[in-house]
């Protein structure tokens, strides 16, 4: 909204000064609207990696460093993870309140009947080598879900992106079960309706047919804290994403498949990846020496992966949670007092005490205790970035529906700053 009727004044040496209305966030910095500025000054922002620039307004979720908040429609994030589950707050995301006993029971019987793939999707993974990275079996498998889904261009009204919402939240957890399954050469499990959200994707995940499988309830809870942990993340490269491709009125499985193939990136969803890469490149605890060692080495600025301070700052509300539910399932799993809890501890006690840790900040976050606690579970690292995704379907799509519904809605069209050649002539052909 205009903060009154503050304004920025902006002027190109002596020109006329153009007013640029200042648009107040519930919490957060100040945004300065430059929509008219090019029409009126015949000028552009330029702004690389749109570090200082907002390209829409959003009611979904905030991610404030500074002020050491990560809310999802107003509610703090580790409130959520210790009091809700996934469920709840997928529904919360998209409608902006928790559902009360009823609409809980109607959400997760509507996610329940629409978990099982289509029997022709399930020859799509034939088609991938075993060891293709599930990230890129999965930009394919859920790009495809349009493909069986006739109407998914039709979303005018509520209902149909209710529909689709729900088709989303249902199926990424057998797509990523599947191209888990398929790469280790098991059967796939189909969702059983008796068990809830996180269990049925720990059966589809571990099951085999051959016995009798009942999800851990410790682990079952430590999944579904991490994924509510990650439902959101504000407007990052991927979320922007969904709304860059929905903007063209992109059906919403392309607008994921797309959010997924940027979350493949190494600086986005490749750290849990790569810092249990680094663990196991240790070892052992009494290697530790390695790890000081590497964090001795960093140029000024850089980070291990999995520890120092990312876009939730130094006060990561997620944190706490994400350590305590790592712990937890060290514990559950007997891991905590075997070889690679006691490295885990190890790496983790340094990188709180030791003084080079502590005056390049590089304590261990979130990233790290959530790629612990997915190796202790069995999940391979190769679909870390899978589980991401499937815990970020809810906050894609919940921006994905927003987007559509806002009055000011349009195709997104960045400007660019040319820097190539001036317009040039080709030579003339030689004559015959």
């Amino acid at each position: 909204m205009v903060s009154g009727t503050a304004v920025a004044i902006f002027r190109m040496d002596a020109e006329q000064a153009v007013e640029l209305p200042l648009l107040q966030s519930t919490q957060g910095s100040t945004c300065l609207d430059i929509r008219s500025l090019g029409a009126r000054s015949g000028c552009f922002a330029y702004d690389s990696g749109y570090a200082s620039t907002a390209s829409c307004r959003s009611k979904i979720s905030l991610v404030d460093a500074q002020g050491g908040d990560v809310l999802y429609r107003g509610y703090p994030v580790e409130q959520l993870a210790n009091q809700c589950d996934y469920l709840e707050v997928a529904y919360l995301l998209r409608n902006g309140e928790l559902p009360d006993r009823r609409q809980r029971a109607s959400f997760a019987s509507a996610i329940g009947r629409q978990a099982a793939l289509h029997e022709q999707m399930v020859k799509l993974y034939e088609g991938f080598r075993r060891d293709a990275r599930p990230m890129a079996v999965m930009v394919g498998v859920v790009g495809a879900l349009s493909a069986f889904d006739h109407t998914a261009g039709e979303f005018g009204a509520p209902e149909q992106r209710q529909l689709r919402f729900e088709r989303v939240i249902a199926r990424l957890p057998t797509i990523v079960a599947m191209a888990y399954k398929y790469s280790i050469g098991q059967p796939f499990m189909k969702p059983r309706p008796d068990l809830a959200h996180s269990a049925n994707f720990l059966y589809m995940m571990f099951a085999t047919p051959r016995e009798d499988y009942a999800p851990n309830p410790v682990l079952v809870r430590a999944v579904d804290r991490m994924l509510t942990l990650h439902a959101d993340c504000g407007l990052d490269a991927a979320t922007a994403t969904v709304r860059m491709a929905g903007s063209s009125g992109a059906n919403p499985y392309a607008c994921l498949s797309a959010a997924i193939a940027c979350l493949s990136g190494k600086a986005l969803g490749g750290t849990g990846e790569a810092c249990l890469a680094m663990l196991a490149g240790i070892g052992d605890a009494a290697r530790t020496g390695e790890f000081v060692a590497r964090a001795r080495e960093l140029p000024a600025g850089e980070r291990l992966p999995g520890f120092g301070q990312g876009p939730f700052g130094a006060r990561d509300p997620r944190l706490p949670v994400m350590r305590e539910t790592c712990h937890e399932v060290l514990r559950e799993l007997g891991l905590a007092d075997g070889r690679f809890g006691t490295l885990v501890r190890a790496v983790e006690r340094i990188a709180l005490e030791d003084r080079l840790f502590i005056d390049r900040r590089l304590q261990p976050n979130a990233d790290f205790y959530c790629a612990v606690a997915q190796h202790a579970l069995g999940i391979p690292s190769s679909m870390f970035a899978c589980t991401l995704a499937l815990a970020r379907a809810a906050g894609w799509m919940a921006h994905w529906e927003e987007m559509l519904t806002d009055p000011e809605y349009r195709i997104a069209r960045p400007r660019q700053l040319y820097t190539g050649a001036l317009r040039r002539q080709l030579a003339a052909a030689p004559a015959g």
